[in-house]
């Protein structure tokens, strides 16, 4: 079967993203490229400028912040993609919901099925917000729901997923509607209409800050020194050798918790099956990957460090809706190749259409967030959000 063609808008932010995610890889650049990221960041500057104005009006007041009565922990970051935001909110919400809170996530849903942005801007009915968990039944697909929204829904029985863009409505549902006490803002940092109680800003320490340029010229979506509000940091993907990154952020923030913590493989689980197998399977195998994260080599790294040979791997970009020819043409080269199972990530199973048949198995890497430094700093957050 012949693969699928990709989209010119997703070639292009294949394109884009390669050049502008890491420090120095817009070095040696053709002409044409060089002008094409003079444009770039051209379009930063206006956006600096226009972040930097947004927060002015919320601190004069002239936009305002609105509280809600109860606890709201932000996870976010300052730069677009990659840090692992899903995991942190997943530790956040079981460790509150065994401490006794009633806990709702809340979610912008990004990319997920919706209306049409004009009808959205001129319709006069105001929907409510998506319940995509109420704490007890999973209620929407990814599709409908989006797919971390669905993919935290699936893997937190007790705690309420609600989805909407104006998150200050659906925290206002989740309170009224299922007694939460507790609301975890999913990618919070620059929204700024919900008050925070606790700012907990994720920093990756493979690449903090990208090449220090904000979108579009870089990956920052306000400048570094925007994490001084933080009161919680997570160095995620750390391998211990984090001094001079600490350092760095020290610079910004000097009284933040810094909390040092990596992606740990779990479990692989059968994409349709769920089918679980212990990770001692990969040791010696080969292995394919299909995948559309922002940061994909991480994935295929720890396949490898797992002790898999990884011989193919196919990227799509992040968010990628996938459809069945492009889960049939990965799972055909896999059998091709000779390969033994085609893996892929957590986030992506949640958006494969259902196969009844499939040439070779297809699992998902299950991941944690283990914590490597900075523990007592975590169960002290956690603790504050309970005793207020």
């Amino acid at each position: 079967m012949r693969k699928a063609k990709v989209s010119r808008i997703e070639r292009l932010e294949h394109y884009l993203v390669r050049i502008i995610q890491q420090p120095g890889a817009d070095k040696d650049q053709s002409g044409p490229v060089r002008a094409l990221l003079a444009v770039l960041y051209g379009f930063s500057c206006i956006f600096r400028f226009i972040v930097a104005i947004r927060y002015w009006f919320y601190d004069l007041g002239v936009l305002r912040r609105f509280p809600l009565g109860c606890q709201v922990i932000s996870i976010g970051n300052v730069t677009a993609g990659g840090t692992g935001k899903t995991p942190v909110t997943e530790k956040f919400a079981r460790e509150l919901t065994a401490a006794g809170r009633k806990v709702a996530i809340l979610s912008r849903g990004y990319r997920r099925k919706e209306a049409p942005w004009w009808q959205r801007t001129f319709t006069q009915v105001i929907e409510p917000p998506l319940v995509v968990s109420d704490g007890k039944h999973v209620l929407l697909d990814a599709a409908t729901g989006g797919d971390e929204p669905y993919m935290l829904a699936s893997n937190l029985p007790g705690v309420c997923v609600i989805v909407d863009r104006n998150r200050v409505k659906a925290g206002r549902w989740a309170i009224r509607r299922f007694g939460c006490d507790t609301l975890i803002l999913d990618d919070g940092f620059q929204y700024q209409r919900l008050k925070h109680s606790l700012e907990v800003v994720l920093v990756d320490k493979t690449n903090p800050f990208g090449n220090g340029h904000m979108l579009p010229r870089g990956v920052l979506r306000e400048p570094a020194e925007h994490i001084s509000r933080a009161d919680v940091i997570f160095l995620t993907k750390s391998d211990g050798n984090t001094e001079e990154v600490v350092n760095e952020i020290r610079e910004y923030n000097t009284k933040a918790e810094i909390i040092e913590c990596r992606h740990a493989p779990r479990i692989l689980k059968d994409v349709w099956s769920r089918e679980e197998l212990p990770l001692e399977w990969l040791k010696g195998k080969t292995l394919t990957t299909l995948s559309g994260i922002a940061v994909p080599q991480g994935f295929e790294d720890s396949l490898r460090k797992l002790g898999a040979r990884v011989i193919w791997c196919e990227r799509y970009a992040d968010h990628h809706r996938y459809d069945s020819s492009e889960i049939i043409y990965a799972l055909n080269k896999t059998a091709d190749l000779g390969a033994e199972a085609l893996i892929t990530t957590e986030k992506d199973a949640v958006r494969f259409p259902r196969l009844e048949t499939t040439p070779v198995p297809c699992y998902y890497l299950r991941v944690d967030i283990e914590i490597l430094k900075g523990a007592e700093n975590f169960t002290a957050a956690v603790g504050r959000i309970c005793n207020i």
